[in-house]
């Protein structure tokens, strides 16, 4: 198919969520997934809406006020001159390339160029160690690494034989990525992209010892995350901001796809500390018109005077977990908008959310997304059609904003995807109106400041100290954070409870954990087990929301 075939079929599927965008019904209905059997975004999409287009597609603002715009074509052509350079490095179709930047315009560049070359991005986030990136590097298989220069140390200690490249001030043994710019500015693919081409590779925690491996397609995620645009209502010339940090889903989500799909401008507002008064100005300066955050920015917002903002976005959403009730009603009152709560995961788009017009159900994330089909399994029989069970999708309506696999585990692959749905994991109820409302994970991964957190991860680590016996991680409740990682600790023979070994150990945590994965309090405790001798983290969980513990140890006390 050639590309202006594809790009004409996408745009008719774009266009058609745009019109309807506030009847749900009707797009719900009549929406179908554009299947084009090549497709390449960066080169079918961006590229042909970028052709004479001098609009902005990123603006860059940071902390100390310089700014970064570029347009639409500027983008296309800097993406191409990247593309064009990386080839000259090495870089191949089918290659993976693991990406480590923070919010800055190269990220952009370099996502755009490795869709062109077609190679394999595996993102990663800077808040990472040498001991998760050792585990990108040898698991993900990559034949290249792309990373802001102060963290090229990271990887001293990273074995393997790929190039590295450095963005950012000269690093000796790494390539400087500004050669890039030098580069030529006409970008000729090697070969055409089919549409189950492998995109992305992301890490993602799980119930094992290691991160789930998760890959999407250039289908998948590109054309899959249609569903996620008309779910935040964007339209060509809105300015979106989605607070997100580079390496996770919903920054793909948010800040590269949903936006783009609609031909809206990305808006990034950098800053080391959250200032509300400041993100609210900088709103207004840039003309915001649809914003998107995770419930703890939203509880962090509506402690500061939101009257400060004097031109409210026209659509705001958030994602990561349920929303508070008063913080929907403090931003109902003060911004005359209602915050609309969507749900999807990494494997996935947004699958169920409260799209644009529609009643939203106080506590319900919204009704199931155009292209899918939602089912709540009984947790007993399996069986669909429950009225709460776990949230899973049809797959013989093939929806295409899900995973292809768990890359290099078919058996994990298959327990996800057996019986004809792909299940999440997640529990789910569903009312008369089909609103389904969040009830929790089936598993034991839960949040903590909006991170998908691993207590096996967690309690593995511990496990490295000389003092730990046995330990098991559970959430702890948090005013602002809504959860953090709490750990109950069995000590090593010879090892005393008290403040110095809490502190010992808040050390040890600090030192192997990346900082939002770290322990943040702790109490020495015998464990709960089942006669099997597995430990009963439900009891845990329990016995830490009614707050019936003995002495409980705050990290924040030990800095």
């Amino acid at each position: 198919m050639a590309a202006s075939s594809t790009t004409e079929e996408f745009r008719v599927a774009r266009d058609f969520l745009l019109r309807h965008r506030e009847e749900y019904q009707h797009a719900y209905d009549g929406f179908v997934w554009p299947r084009p059997e090549q497709f390449n975004w960066a080169l079918d999409w961006f590229d042909a809406i970028a052709r004479g287009n001098d609009r902005t597609a990123l603006h860059i603002v940071e902390e100390d006020g310089t700014e970064t715009r570029l347009s639409f074509a500027e983008l296309s052509v800097r993406s191409a001159r990247t593309a064009n350079w990386l080839r000259t490095k090495g870089v191949r179709a089918g290659e993976r390339i693991v990406v480590m930047l923070g919010n800055q315009y190269e990220l952009w560049e370099v996502a755009l160029a490795a869709m062109k070359l077609r190679a394999v991005v595996i993102p990663a986030t800077p808040l990472l160690g040498p001991a998760d990136l050792r585990d990108r590097v040898e698991r993900g298989r990559a034949g290249h690494v792309l990373v802001r220069s102060e963290d090229t140390d990271k990887f001293t200690d990273v074995p393997g034989e790929y190039t590295r490249i450095a963005v950012g001030a000269p690093v000796d043994g790494w390539l400087p990525y500004g050669d890039a710019s030098s580069a030529d500015p006409v970008f000729v693919p090697d070969g055409v992209t089919r549409s189950d081409d492998t995109l992305m590779l992301y890490f993602t925690s799980g119930t094992t010892a290691r991160p789930k491996l998760v890959e999407h397609t250039h289908s998948s995620y590109p054309i899959g995350h249609l569903a996620t645009m008309y779910w935040i209502g964007l339209q060509p010339g809105d300015v979106h901001l989605n607070i997100s940090s580079p390496g996770w889903a919903k920054h793909a989500w948010s800040n590269l796809f949903a936006p783009w799909n609609a031909e809206a401008t990305v808006f990034i507002h950098n800053y080391t500390r959250f200032d509300p008064a400041r993100l609210m100005s900088e709103m207004d300066r840039a003309g915001v018109t649809s914003f998107c955050a995770p419930p703890t920015v939203w509880r962090m917002l509506i402690q500061a005077d939101l009257t400060r903002l004097e031109n409210p976005p026209r659509e705001v959403v958030a994602a990561g977990e349920p929303l508070n009730p008063e913080v929907i009603e403090t931003v109902r009152r003060e911004w005359g908008v209602t915050v609309r709560d969507g749900f999807g995961q990494t494997e996935t788009a947004v699958q169920v959310s409260n799209s644009p017009g529609q009643l939203v159900k106080a506590g319900s994330m919204g009704r199931p997304s155009p292209g899918y089909r939602v089912e709540l399994l009984d947790p007993v029989t399996g069986a669909p059609g429950a009225a709460e069970g776990e949230i899973a999708l049809d797959l013989t309506t093939a929806p295409v904003g899900l995973l292809a696999a768990y890359h290099g585990d078919p058996e994990l692959t298959g327990q996800a995807m057996s019986g004809g749905y792909y299940r999440t994991g997640d529990i789910g109820a569903r009312d008369v109106d089909g609103y389904i409302t969040y009830i929790g994970r089936s598993d034991d991964v839960f949040k903590a400041s909006d991170y998908k957190i691993s207590p096996f991860e967690l309690e593995s680590a511990l496990l490295e100290h000389p003092a730990v016996a046995e330990a098991a991680v559970v959430p702890a409740p948090d005013p602002l954070r809504l959860a953090v990682p709490k750990a109950y600790v069995v000590l090593a023979e010879g090892w005393e409870p008290g403040p110095e070994t809490a502190k010992l150990l808040f050390a040890h945590s600090r030192s192997v954990l990346a900082p939002y994965k770290r322990v943040r309090r702790l109490e020495f405790a015998e464990l709960p087990k089942t006669v099997s001798g597995k430990i009963r983290r439900i009891e845990l969980r329990e016995r830490t929301a009614k707050g019936s513990i003995t002495t409980e140890y705050d990290e924040g006390d030990f800095r």
